[in-house]
């Protein structure tokens, strides 16, 4: 027993917090609302008419979930927070489209030791904007206090989306052939996975990140809240191309694992990718990170994405108006390999060459990494 009343605001959760974020995010949410969405905040369940996929002759819904990891230390450590919301919709968003789905709706989850309202806000107003760009919708969400749990200022994001694709035109790896060529897609940055790995050299270097570094043209960590580039719109576009889009056989979003890994996962069985270094030039920010920790190059491929974010394996035809027609709408992309039968991949040579395969439980084909990156200056001193 006790003299005092115990109240939920005084355990810690404030619900007029709570209802002030939701204030604050509504007319952000509602921007990414089109005539197929029933309803609006405030609702139990988000509600989308999908009427116009009755013309499908055999629709599949395709769903993901993910979050954007130790990212967000990052975030509150620059009280910058709009940008982990773009985060969050780039790494769900980009998943589904791999399979060739057009992302219909999408839902958001905050988790915090302490609701501030802004901040709440400020999430939310991102997820919403990166919702825009890939043209789907915000229809729902949910934010929960949890003292005790978590710290007042600690915070968690964690997404989830659906999409649909017609059967008959899913993209994966049984379309993909030897002699496809694959297509490289520049990322923006280190996008949102192996921030553990980045925050440890820092860490270990003791970094500021309010410096300016010269190779950036900004501060440190105004380079590494570089929002991921969301590709969802692009990707799809190219799909959709008559130029194109015959010729797309599958794609790859590169995430945690890297390049290879990620690559092997859409490669059928008896096939391999070889992929050239030589083809692109990382961003700077790989390099320090490397030569900053003294990383290992391998181990360095393994964890970021080194400035390829989305991969596409295309037949060798239809390349070029591929490559033009992401250009077109805005995104830079290259050939960076080919595909060969797996006879024919060449045996690692050297200590940057090995060949990854069976990546997340995929019993496919396996990719290996040749060559080296122009200007490559992962071990130069800082």
């Amino acid at each position: 027993m006790t003299d005092q009343p115990i109240t939920y605001v005084g355990a810690g959760v404030d619900t007029a917090a709570g209802d002030r974020a939701v204030a604050l995010m509504k007319e952000a949410v509602a921007a990414t609302y089109g005539p197929e969405v029933l309803g609006g905040i405030g609702a139990f369940a988000g509600m989308v008419d999908i009427s116009a996929i009755k013309h499908y002759e055999r629709p599949l819904l395709a769903s993901s979930t993910d979050g954007v990891g130790t990212k967000i230390a990052i975030a509150r450590e620059m009280d910058v927070h709009d940008t982990i919301g773009r985060d969050l919709v780039g790494m769900v968003v980009d998943d589904i489209v791999v399979v060739g789905a057009k992302p219909l709706a999408m839902t958001d989850y905050i988790a915090c030791g302490k609701v501030v309202p802004e901040r709440i806000a400020d999430i939310v107003r991102g997820i919403a904007e990166g919702c825009q760009e890939a043209q789907c919708a915000l229809v729902g969400g949910e934010t929960a206090e949890h003292p005790g749990l978590m710290a007042p200022e600690d915070y968690d994001v964690a997404g989830a989306a659906v999409g649909v694709v017609e059967a008959s035109r899913m993209l994966g790896p049984e379309r993909v052939r030897a002699g496809d060529v694959v297509i490289g897609m520049e990322s923006s940055g280190l996008h949102s996975n192996g921030y553990s790995l980045v925050r440890a050299v820092l860490a270990a270097r003791q970094s500021d990140l309010g410096q300016h570094i010269d190779d950036f043209g900004r501060t440190l960590g105004e380079e590494l809240l570089e929002p991921t580039r969301i590709y969802a719109a692009h990707v799809l576009r190219m799909i959709e191309d008559p130029r194109s889009g015959a010729g797309v056989h599958a794609l790859s979003h590169i995430t945690g694992g890297g390049l290879a890994a990620n690559l092997a996962r859409v490669l059928p069985a008896g096939t391999g990718a070889r992929v050239d270094r030589s083809a692109w030039e990382p961003a700077p920010v790989f390099g320090r990170i490397a030569d900053w920790g003294s990383v290992p190059q391998l181990d360095l491929e393994g964890t970021l994405n080194m400035g390829i974010g989305m991969i596409a394996v295309v037949a060798q035809d239809t390349a070029h108006a591929a490559i033009g027609g992401l250009a077109e709408s805005g995104l830079a992309a290259r050939v960076i390999g080919e595909i060969v039968d797996e006879a024919s991949l060449p045996a690692p040579s050297g200590p940057l060459e090995r060949i990854v395969s069976g990546a997340k439980g995929v019993d496919g084909g396996g990719v290996l990494l040749t060559g080296q990156h122009p200007g490559w200056q992962g071990t130069r001193e800082a």
